[in-house]
């Protein structure tokens, strides 16, 4: 397979790979976000909040550049059971946590309201991104006089055991395991990016999550060749879902990431059509293993994948910059001989007249 790795990494580096930057806007919305909260449900007269944590992409830092700064970040909101108590006396239905925390982080000045969502509460910001805030409720229970909890997080209609941090958790682990981590988070991050490389896949392809799930069970680790631990684990999830289109979660026992629209577990057309994108894009690579592949047409290849000029537009300027060095190099012979030429009646004549070697 011919040796793209370091233009795959450069193309990680420059093009997928969320910029520190951005990262740091982010995170300072972030912590806005929780102080508008802790100051909101103050206002409102409501239970605080007992912590909040990031989660998902953000969390595991596999989030991507997006070129409209598409940006989802998660960002759960705690409480405790107890304290979420409705109007009436009884406890907060799913809906009215969620309202509760709109309501608080709503000050008001937002071009477009924060919203109630099935999972969560999201907050747009004129920038592009937002913020999905998922709320979450501490329960505690007793059992041979010793206390344990778990959380349960504010759904459709009903509150579901959940807790997104055993997803971070559980994606930490994998990294540990797989003998490269940040070759496996990079993997992460190419796989989805090649997932979001076309526009029109958007409402037809796997989830992100789906993704790093399925890159977890078949992550490929290559000790110094990026491009081929892209392609075996990309190769390998293609046969991985030719075998079986259901994705378990990886943390919720009994719950998978799939789904289809008639309720079954085992057909997945967000599946499915990541397997035929992935087999397309494994046939297009067939040239990298020719013997006579030029590193042009390898780097075709890569820019076929990704739907991008990035590695023929780094190609062309790597030839640009090399015809430049020749030329540099060049110019000082050309101006060295034409101040000896110039010099030369001075410098011969020297020699002339002292009968010595050349220079006097």
């Amino acid at each position: 397979m011919y040796d793209c790795s370091e233009n795959v990494l450069g193309y990680h580096d420059d093009e997928v790979t969320l910029p520190d930057a951005d990262r740091k806007t982010m995170q300072t919305r972030r912590d806005t976000n929780r102080q508008r909260l802790r100051d909101g449900l103050e206002r409102d007269g409501k239970p605080a909040v007992e912590e909040c944590r990031s989660q998902g992409s953000y969390a595991m830092r596999t989030m991507l550049r997006h070129h409209s700064n598409d940006y989802d970040i998660d960002d759960g909101a705690y409480f405790l059971k107890e304290d979420l108590v409705g109007p009436q006396g009884g406890k907060m239905t799913p809906r009215q946590a969620k309202e509760m925390v709109r309501d608080a982080v709503d000050h008001g000045f937002f071009k477009r309201p924060p919203e109630v969502r099935k999972n969560c509460v999201r907050i747009f910001y004129s920038a592009g991104y937002h913020v999905d805030m998922p709320v979450y409720r501490r329960v505690t229970t007793t059992d041979a006089g010793e206390e344990s909890y778990y959380y349960e997080l504010a759904g459709g209609s009903e509150w579901k055991r959940s807790d997104a941090r055993d997803v971070t958790k559980w994606f930490e682990e994998e990294r540990t395991k797989s003998g490269d981590a940040s070759q496996f988070r990079h993997t992460v991050r190419l796989v989805k990016k090649f997932a979001r490389s076309r526009d029109s896949w958007g409402s037809h392809i796997l989830s992100g999550f789906g993704i790093t799930k399925l890159v977890a069970e078949k992550y490929r680790r290559h000790s110094d060749r990026h491009d081929k631990a892209l392609y075996y684990t990309m190769e390998a999830i293609r046969d991985r879902l030719t075998l079986s289109e259901r994705v378990e979660h990886p943390v919720t026992p009994n719950e998978t990431i799939t789904s289809h629209p008639d309720g079954s577990y085992w057909n997945d057309p967000k599946a499915a059509f990541l397997r035929d994108k992935l087999t397309d894009a494994l046939a297009k690579m067939d040239r990298l293993f020719a013997a006579d592949c030029t590193k042009k047409e390898a780097l075709q290849c890569w820019d076929k994948v990704f739907g991008t000029t990035y590695f023929v537009d780094g190609y062309k300027e790597e030839q640009d910059d090399e015809a430049r060095s020749s030329a540099n190099l060049a110019a000082p012979a050309v101006l060295s001989s034409g101040l000896l030429i110039q010099q030369g009646s001075t410098a011969l004549g020297a020699v002339k007249k002292e009968g010595g070697g050349r220079h006097a």
